[in-house]
């Protein structure tokens, strides 16, 4: 399953710090495998996904708060984004993740990456997925079917992410996803996990149309009223960095040139599905180890929040 070569992947320009893999204090795997996280009985996993549409609202109890590049042929996306262990109400989960995507909703191809907190654990995880058909029967989370072939040995993906942030101290992960040899390739900080082939798509098989980043919660309105899951920091993206908001810095995209380049902010259109429980900011500057960034997230119920 291994191409010939597996791509160095582009450099990094920020300082991140380096992740955490407790599991390398029992071991690591040798030469020609790769680690695979043992999914736990009575770990809850929402397999299913919504469409991701234009307009990015639907019905069935997912919200957002996104910023959008649309309108180009796209080879890659990135960003840092900070990582954080946000409350989950029971049989609810709350992310924040880059989509990658191209196509209508209904044969959406997409592959996206980023950290997510399901109940019952309350841990802060690495995750990968993917669709070819608008998330009705092709696709999965990480290793979970076949499609994404990993070839790194030293990252497990499903993975709790650690450090996470706090109200004084900021820790990010760097993200990565670019089109090379026909091939959708991740790279986590400075570590090539593996890729998706080009063969699983439709769509993607050629190029991207739209990328996203930013968050999504699954709201299951408990008692008829708003969850109390919050999303990012669980502080309102409007607040910016002074009010602990999640962040992603240093967003950017790549086209035909293969060339990474920074965002404009302008180019840069912003939804939030509920702006009352969850919202988004983009920051006008662009200057510094930040590039161009925006805030995002919520606290969920409130009395701003109630349905």
């Amino acid at each position: 399953m291994k191409p010939n070569s597996i791509p160095s992947g582009p450099k990094e320009n920020s300082y991140q710090a380096e992740l955490s893999q407790n599991w390398h204090k029992n071991g690591q795997c040798p030469e020609g495998t790769v680690p695979i996280r043992q999914i736990q009985e009575d770990e809850w996993i929402p397999h299913r996904r919504t469409q991701l549409n234009h307009s990015f609202y639907d019905s069935s109890g997912r919200e957002y708060a996104v910023v959008k590049l649309e309108g180009g042929e796209y080879y890659g996306a990135r960003a840092s984004l900070n990582v954080w262990s946000p409350f989950v109400s029971y049989g609810e989960f709350s992310l924040a993740q880059i989509w990658v995507a191209s196509g209508p909703p209904g044969e959406l191809n997409t592959v996206e990456a980023g950290w997510r907190v399901t109940s019952r654990e309350n841990k802060t995880r690495l995750f990968t997925y993917w669709t070819s058909d608008g998330y009705q029967n092709e696709g999965c989370f990480n290793l979970e079917c076949p499609g994404f072939v990993q070839v790194n040995q030293n990252f497990v993906l499903g993975s709790s992410l650690e450090p996470v942030s706090n109200a004084t101290l900021s820790f990010d992960v760097g993200i990565t996803i670019y089109k090379e040899n026909g091939n959708w390739w991740l790279q986590v900080q400075d570590q090539v996990l593996g890729y998706w082939p080009g063969s699983i798509f439709t769509y993607l098989a050629s190029n991207a149309t739209k990328i996203n980043w930013g968050g999504e919660v699954y709201n299951s309105e408990p008692n008829g009223n708003h969850t109390r899951t919050q999303m990012g920091s669980g502080h309102f993206g409007s607040k910016g960095r002074c009010g602990k908001a999640s962040f992603f810095r240093n967003i950017g995209y790549t086209d035909n040139s293969g060339k990474f380049r920074d965002v404009e902010a302008q180019s840069l259109n912003t939804f939030a599905t509920r702006p009352s429980c969850y919202n988004v900011k983009v920051a006008n500057n662009t200057n510094g180890v930040f590039g161009t960034h925006f805030y995002f997230g919520g606290p969920g119920y409130s009395t701003q929040c109630a349905k």
